[in-house]
């Protein structure tokens, strides 16, 4: 690209925004021109706004540091200074549905980190290698919000991504029932150790509408588009378990999965191996090259040591075997904050761009 596309991250204090900050950073299409946040916040240049919470590793970068933190409410302002917006605010469900469909009908691209709008049923809620031709439902979309350029794109919660993968690579062997528990880092609840101390030593065995999430979203992502709405698949019926445990990144999920057509661990290894999407195929910045990564060893996937496989944009799995109940089971990873929330939602927005969905005001 010889001009890269202006990028404005509304909610960029937070964990996630401070995600996209990090995973933008000499990124060859986009270049962050725009930070808003509370009314708290603006008026703040964006490294004093995050002084003394910073939570990456890695420092701020420079291009950013100097950036005057706006407004996030003062829509008009804010969209006016970018093409598109990555949306990582910590507000009510129905305030962000209100920011972000203003945001929408500013004719401003909104690709979003939030859950509020994965059920609306003419918004995608996409991860780029499974059910890439969902964004053909933001043309009902654009016409119900009265705008030719804006919309609404979201990712999905971020534990499904540590299974659904390997489950979609299978779909031709129809799944009928999974049965799935997922070991959450705290992260997932954008914290970390020193603001969590209680998590040291401890597992928690309940996440707030996690269950319910992990249940439905993934037959969303498996569903139709019809006349203008994404209808969600009737199958496989998944039930789920979510656990916080004391790690800092890194989703891990145990699955057992029972399917209608027979199948072998030496096929089912190949599909996972095999497996490309979309993103692999236009060659995205953000795309991992090897989607599915399969372990032999016994004790792998390990969330310290694997959950930055492929930068954190790729997932693994692990221990597959044949069960005794079900049909087979097996244990997948993923990076929480950069497959499941950031780098997903980056990864989408260049899915939209190649697309033609994303262009320069």
């Amino acid at each position: 690209m010889s001009q890269k596309l202006k990028v404005g991250i509304v909610g960029g204090t937070g964990m996630v925004g401070q995600r996209f900050v990090q995973l933008l950073d000499q990124h060859p299409w986009f270049q962050v021109t725009a930070i808003a946040a509370s009314s708290s916040s603006a008026g703040k240049t964006y490294e004093e706004s995050v002084q003394g919470r910073w939570k990456l590793a890695t420092p701020i970068p420079e291009d950013v540091k100097q950036i005057v933190v706006q407004d996030a409410s003062k829509v008009e302002e804010v969209a006016s200074g970018v093409d598109f917006v990555f949306c990582a605010v910590d507000m009510k469900k129905d305030e962000i549905k209100a920011l972000e469909e203003a945001y929408a009908k500013t004719g401003t691209p909104v690709i979003s980190n939030n859950s509020a709008h994965r059920w609306t049923p003419d918004v995608p809620m996409v991860i780029p290698e499974i059910n890439p031709g969902h964004i053909g439902v933001i043309e009902a979309q654009r016409q119900r919000l009265g705008t030719k350029t804006g919309f609404i794109a979201v990712k999905p919660n971020c534990s499904i991504q540590s299974y659904v993968p390997q489950l979609n690579a299978l779909l031709d062997f129809k799944p009928t029932q999974v049965v799935a528990s997922t070991y959450q880092a705290i992260s997932g609840a954008g914290k970390n150790f020193t603001d969590w101390p209680e998590m040291l030593d401890n597992v928690i065995p309940y996440i707030g509408g996690e269950e319910e999430k992990s249940e439905q979203e993934p037959l969303r992502i498996w569903g139709s588009i019809d006349n203008g709405q994404i209808v969600k698949a009737s199958s496989p019926i998944i039930t789920t378990q979510c656990i916080r445990v004391p790690v800092t990144d890194g989703h891990l999920a145990t699955v057992f999965v029972s399917f209608e057509k027979k199948t072998s661990k030496e096929e089912i290894i190949e599909r996972w191996s095999a497996y490309q999407g979309r993103p692999q195929e236009l060659g995205l910045p953000s795309a991992p090259k090897q989607f599915i990564t399969y372990f032999e060893e016994e004790n792998r996937p390990q969330t310290k040591l694997d959950r930055d496989i492929e930068r954190g944009m790729g997932v693994s799995a692990g221990r597959l075997r044949e069960d005794s109940i079900y049909d087979f089971k097996f244990v997948g990873l993923s990076h929480n904050t950069l497959r499941g929330a950031a780098g997903g939602a980056v990864l989408i927005a260049e899915l939209l761009k190649e697309e033609g969905y994303i262009q320069a005001k």
